[in-house]
């Protein structure tokens, strides 16, 4: 039976290193499956779904906080987006899905950093109720797991080492995840050498999330640093706030003509960009959206817009 999609949390040489774990593989196949991804394309998504689940971990803990990663390269996918939010759900989408690559001919990889291209990393923090935070880097190699790293060591002055992986086969996704470990404050110079060499003895990501679960990756990861699993286990899912009220509110920024042309025409088709949901409007859900326009009424659906 196939594992479910979680994040462990946990420290380790005593409380010098914060070490985060995610096995996100069916969320990821979910994202593939919804926005009809490349392989290339489902491996740069879901390296950054996975980036933004443990990134919301530890640069926000409020539990109603999200983070959003916009990635802006020049490569043929276009750009990407994801978002996390602190109780395991995340969302997101790429620009242009169908963009593919041949795989690398150096090691027979997909190429994601060409993919992506060069560009920025934008991460925006929003908690409930407050104005949001955004910083940014520059896009050092288009692997995601490398530009999260620099943001994390760059912005939020924080040494850190992030593995991401992605591993398909015939079309489906059958392993993905992503391990963090963070240098907390007094972490000794000879802890960071360890943990370094332990990082440098797990090899490849996405070779070891094929053998092994994600706690003994961590393990491994943290080798005789003494990993200490805390709290619970904290289930994950691809999971969107779109819905039916929304997709209508969606309209409010067509004028009267353009509303009554969709109900001239039976009702008008709005697709949530974050999930590829298909939400068809009714002309008398159309009707009273003019007509509270008429008495005043503006209602907004700032999230998700209508898709050309």
């Amino acid at each position: 039976m196939k594992r479910p999609d979680l994040l462990l949390r946990g420290t380790a040489a005593g409380g010098e290193l914060r070490v985060l774990g995610a096995d996100t593989t069916a969320l990821v196949q979910e994202a593939r499956d919804r926005h009809r991804l490349s392989h290339t394309a489902t491996a740069a998504l879901g390296r950054a779904l996975t980036g933004a689940i443990l990134l919301g971990q530890v640069v926000d803990k409020h539990p109603r906080s999200r983070l959003t990663l916009k990635i802006s390269g020049d490569g043929p996918l276009g750009g990407l987006v994801a978002e996390s939010s602190n109780d395991g759900s995340v969302r997101g989408y790429t620009r242009h899905p169908e963009a593919e690559l041949p795989l690398r001919p150096s090691d027979g990889k997909l190429d994601v950093g060409r993919l992506v291209g060069r560009g920025d990393l934008t991460v925006t923090r929003l908690l409930s109720e407050s104005e949001p935070y955004t910083s940014s880097t520059l896009l050092v190699s288009g692997e995601i797991a490398e530009d999260l790293a620099f943001f994390l060591t760059k912005s939020e002055q924080i040494p850190s080492a992030l593995m991401l992986g992605v591993y398909l086969e015939g079309g489906r996704v059958l392993q993905a995840g992503g391990l963090l470990l963070q240098s907390l404050p007094g972490a000794s110079q000879e802890t960071l050498r360890a943990a370094e060499h332990h990082l440098s003895q797990l090899g490849s990501i996405t070779s070891q999330l094929r053998q092994r679960s994600i706690l003994e990756i961590m393990e491994l990861a943290c080798g005789d640093l003494n990993l200490a699993i805390s709290g619970q286990a904290l289930p994950l899912h691809f999971r969107c706030r779109c819905s039916l009220e929304r997709a209508t509110g969606a309209l409010t920024y067509f004028g009267a003509d353009e509303l009554a042309s969709m109900i001239a025409e039976g009702g008008q088709e709005v697709v949530c960009h974050w999930c590829n949901t298909h939400y068809q409007v009714s002309p008398e859900s159309i009707q009273r959206l003019a007509q509270e326009r008429v008495d005043g009424g503006q209602g907004r659906w700032t999230e998700n817009g209508p898709k050309s």
